[in-house]
Parts: structure tokens; C-alpha cells; sequence
């Protein structure tokens, strides 16, 4: 029996749930108003009057911006932490998202969207680092799925369901009042995160030694900041292919961004009520599937103990049931039997995305910001090219009649969903060629000691 005079065991400290909850709430308000487009979209184009392919580039222009932030995001982010970055990106974010409801003119739209990109390019390097540092390596990847996945993706279904069914529906707000309302409490969670963020566990005074030795467990004792090698990044096959992977999968994903609201209200003529529950469903089936596929990753690690296929199993399985799914969508005419598939397509397609997360800090070690960053650049890219492209190809499937005197215009939705369907396979297939294992070299930015 321990003698009353021993020492009790000091018991950890829970400050890394508290940065758990911030880092989720982020990028849960980051899915909230990036899919605000969704149900504002079609309702900005109805105003100006332009087509699908203006549409789509006004739509894209938020990509631009997106894609040259995030390497210079994820570098500093190695360097100084994600504290103040993330803190002031929330702030300057929500800003414009209540600029796009204050102005009445078009170009400024696109400078807003294209100041929405700047400040968002660096939030998920930044979450990524966040949650290396805040979290053990044996629960790592669940904690990325939550964060990443299952936050982000019902801050993305809450969108349309706030935006348009509750605000623009019961409320009966404008959208321009609604995107107010939605603005302003992102500001109050920006100044919120500011306040109670910290970088490491070493800069939160509530946190105790045994917090950073359980937060710690599994890893080698190392810096948290780097550079990385960009000699071994370019040599690196997993590198270039999970670069590819990610073009098709964020590629693909704009499509839900900004298309599926249009889809539900043109091809299947539904009010802004039905179109806002029904538009929710694929981000509520990725939110699910993040849980799931956090979950799974971990699990599958810790029974095999092979971490390269269990990434790359789970990426490649999700995708092909995935692009299955889309096909199915492609020749659907009941809309909530497509809003069922879609349901199904996010669940086994952003399963994935907690996988996205770890291979990223298995290949990036302390430079984990900085691979994410390279990746998300990837992805942004395909932000960029696919909306102009998916607007393009819709417009080359649209008609138009003279009914009645009126011009009745029908626009055929299957190619746009069978061209989803070959992205899904094509990164499934990538899937398979990435070894997670393969960590690529790093150089520490603080000055070697002898």
C-alpha cells in the first residue's frame, strides 16, 4: 500500500480539449460561409443576370487567391504558429462575407471574393499544425477527422439550412440581411479565438507536465518548427501523386460548393425551403463519413500496424464507392432520391479526408503545415479550373424554348455528374500509388547546437 506520504500522481490537465473545441468551431465557420455561395449563388446571378460560365468564374475567383496564399500560409505557420494567423483570418473572412451583402456592385463582389480566399488559404495548414502539436500520435487522425471533416462539413450542410431555410425562409430576411447575421457572429468567434489560443502546450500556463507528457506519447522528442527540404519534396512520388489526388478531389468537391443548390432548384424545381434541407445532405453524409473515417483510420493503424496501406486502402475504397454513387445521381429524376445518393457519395468520399490529414503529417513531420500547404494548393488549383469548367459544360447542355411566349430554358445536369464521377475514380486510383511511410526530409530552422 503507497504510503500517505507518497506523492500522488499528478493527473493531466484538459486545456488541449479547449483548444480542440476552437479549432473545430474554425472550421466549422470556414464550411459555413464558403457554402453560403451555395444558396446565394444562384440569387447573385439572378441580380446581375450573367450565365453559367460567369458564374462560375466569379465563383472561382475565391480559388485564386486561395491557391497563392497557401504556401507562403503553411511556411509561416511552420515558423511562428498558427495562434494570431488563424485568430485574424476568422476576423477578415467574416468581414467580407458581410461586404458581399452590403454592396450592390459587381466588381466589388469579385474583390470580395477574392479577399475571402486570401484570408481562408491559410486556415487548414494552420489546423493541421494545431492539432499535431495539441494532440498524441495514437488519436491524432480521429482528432483531424472531427476537426477537418465532421466540423467543417456540418458547418457546410448548416449553411444552406441557416442561410436559406431558416434566415431567407422563416425569418424571411433578403439574403443580403441574412449574410449579416452570419457575418457577425463569425466575428465574434474570431475575436473569441484570439483571446484562448494558444500555439503549443508549452505557451498555455493552465497546462501541466503530465497534459505535455500524454500529449507528447509515441513521438521522438523534436522541434515544432522547420523548413522543409523542397529538393526532397520534388523527388518524392507520394508527394506528386497525393498532389494529384487532391486536384481531383477538391476539384470535384466545388461542384457541392456552388452547383448542388442550382441542381435542386433547376433541374428538379423545388422552393428555397426544400432546396436548403436538401442541399444539406452531402455535407451531412461528409461529416459523417470524417467520423467514421478518423475513426477507421486509427483503428485499422492500430490492429495491423501498417500505417501505408491503411491511408491509402480507406482514400482509395471511399473514392470508388463514391464515384459509384455520382453515377447513379447522373440519371436520378426523384430529388430526394438524388439527395440520398449524394448523401452516400460525401460519406464514402470524405472518409477520406481525415486520411488527407494524416499522411499529411506523416509525411510532413514538423513541417506538417507546409505538405498541407503544397497539397491545398493542389486542390485550390482545381478550385480554380473546375467551376469554369462545370459552368462551361453545363451551359453545352442547355436549351433553350419559346413556350407560351416565354423563353423556357433546360439545362441536362448528367454530364456534370458523370464528370464527377471519372474525378472520384481518377483519385482513387492515386490513392494507391501514395506511401505515407516515405517522410520527407526536413532542415530545422533553429540554429544546430554542437
Amino acid at each position: 500500500m503507497a504510503s500517505i506520504n507518497e506523492p500522488r500522481e499528478e493527473r493531466p490537465t484538459n486545456v488541449r480539449w479547449l483548444m480542440f473545441s476552437l479549432a473545430c468551431g474554425t472550421s466549422w465557420f470556414l464550411y459555413l460561409h464558403r457554402y453560403a455561395w451555395n444558396i446565394v449563388g444562384p440569387k447573385i446571378q439572378e441580380t446581375y443576370q450573367f450565365d453559367n460560365t460567369e458564374s462560375g468564374f466569379v465563383f472561382s475567383l475565391f480559388y485564386w487567391t486561395y491557391a497563392a496564399g497557401q504556401i507562403p500560409s503553411g511556411i509561416a505557420i511552420d515558423l511562428f504558429g498558427p495562434h494570431l494567423f488563424l485568430g485574424t483570418s476568422i476576423i477578415l473572412w467574416s468581414v467580407a462575407l458581410i461586404g458581399f451583402g452590403l454592396t450592390g456592385n459587381l466588381p466589388l463582389i469579385g474583390l470580395l471574393r477574392l479577399l475571402f480566399g486570401t484570408a481562408q488559404a491559410g486556415c487548414y495548414p494552420g489546423l493541421t499544425k494545431a492539432t499535431r502539436v495539441w494532440f498524441p500520435l495514437k488519436t491524432r487522425t480521429t482528432i483531424q477527422g472531427w476537426v477537418a471533416t465532421t466540423f467543417g462539413r456540418c458547418g457546410g450542410a448548416m449553411s444552406s439550412i441557416i442561410l436559406g431555410t431558416v434566415l431567407m425562409g422563416w425569418c424571411e430576411l433578403s439574403w443580403q440581411a441574412a449574410l449579416w447575421v452570419m457575418g457577425l457572429a463569425g466575428l465574434a468567434f474570431g475575436i473569441s479565438f484570439l483571446i484562448l489560443f494558444r500555439n503549443s502546450p508549452a505557451e498555455h500556463a493552465g497546462v501541466n507536465e503530465a497534459e505535455r507528457e500524454l500529449i507528447a506519447e509515441g513521438e521522438a522528442p523534436q522541434s515544432l518548427k522547420g523548413t522543409l527540404s523542397w529538393r526532397s519534396a520534388l523527388r518524392s512520388r507520394s508527394l506528386f501523386c497525393f498532389t494529384i489526388q487532391q486536384f481531383m478531389d477538391a476539384g470535384s468537391d466545388v461542384a457541392f460548393v456552388y452547383l448542388i443548390g442550382k441542381y435542386f432548384l433547376d433541374r428538379h424545381g423545388l422552393d428555397m425551403k426544400s432546396v436548403g434541407w436538401l442541399t444539406s445532405l452531402p455535407l451531412w453524409g461528409g461529416a459523417l463519413g470524417g467520423i467514421v473515417g478518423g475513426w477507421l483510420n486509427d483503428f485499422i493503424i492500430r490492429s495491423t500496424g501498417n500505417r501505408r496501406w491503411s491511408r491509402s486502402g480507406i482514400g482509395f475504397v471511399g473514392k470508388i464507392i463514391g464515384c459509384g454513387m455520382l453515377f447513379i445521381v447522373s440519371g436520378q429524376g426523384v430529388a430526394v432520391a438524388a439527395g440520398i445518393a449524394l448523401f452516400q457519395a460525401k460519406f464514402f468520399s470524405d472518409w477520406s479526408q481525415p486520411t488527407v490529414w494524416g499522411t499529411c503529417t506523416d509525411l510532413g513531420g514538423k513541417c506538417s503545415a507546409t505538405v498541407f500547404s503544397i497539397i491545398n494548393t493542389s486542390g485550390t488549383i482545381g478550385g480554380i479550373v473546375m467551376p469554369i469548367i462545370f459552368g462551361t459544360l453545363l451551359d453545352w447542355n442547355t436549351t433553350k424554348h419559346v413556350v407560351a411566349e416565354k423563353v423556357v430554358t433546360k439545362t441536362e445536369w448528367a454530364p456534370l455528374f458523370l464528370l464527377l464521377a471519372a474525378m472520384y475514380l481518377t483519385s482513387g486510383i492515386f490513392w494507391l500509388l501514395i506511401d505515407c511511410t516515405k517522410t520527407l526530409d526536413t532542415i530545422d530552422s533553429e540554429t544546430p547546437t554542437t
